[in-house]
């Protein structure tokens, strides 16, 4: 007599299937590398219990007060930013201390794609992150709301 074995369904979710929410976070007096940490896990979406390393199932990241972020140490002077202008001899280096001074929307942005997958999955998923210098946003119409104090605890 033949077994008769079960075939065993797994849940994969869709795009359809969830509900991306959206998430405002206040940076001021924030650490750069906790903040940035935070984020990454909740643009990935790892946060949820449907987490699957191969969907983009991550929820969107308001970011305010970014000109706030803190760097620990010596960090404003001896941290280095890297960048080639595709030329011989451009390469660009910036110190942390000037990126946060002219752009600190860059240097919040850059420190949450390093904490991202290196694939065209991560690439997706920082197209969900909003870096904003002041208080001020133009998300008040997706209604965001804070992150919470279990996902953000620095």
């Amino acid at each position: 007599m033949a077994e008769v074995t079960k075939v065993t369904r797994h849940f994969s979710p869709r795009d359809k299937s969830f509900t991306r929410k959206w998430y405002v976070v206040d940076a001021s007096g924030k650490s750069l590398g906790r903040l940035a940490g935070r984020i990454a896990l909740v643009l990935s979406g790892k946060h949820k219990p449907i987490y699957t390393p191969t969907a983009d199932l991550g929820d969107h990241v308001v970011v305010v007060n970014a000109a706030k972020v803190r760097l620990t140490g010596k960090k404003p002077e001896q941290k280095l930013k890297f960048r080639h202008s595709g030329y011989p001899g451009g390469a660009v280096y910036t110190r942390m201390r000037d990126m946060l001074k002219d752009r600190p929307e860059r240097a919040v942005e850059l420190a949450v794609k390093g904490m991202l997958p290196k694939t065209h999955l991560g690439r997706a998923m920082v197209t969900k992150l909003n870096v904003y210098r002041g208080a001020e946003h133009p998300h008040s119409a997706q209604h965001p709301e804070p992150l919470p104090g279990r996902l953000l605890n620095l």
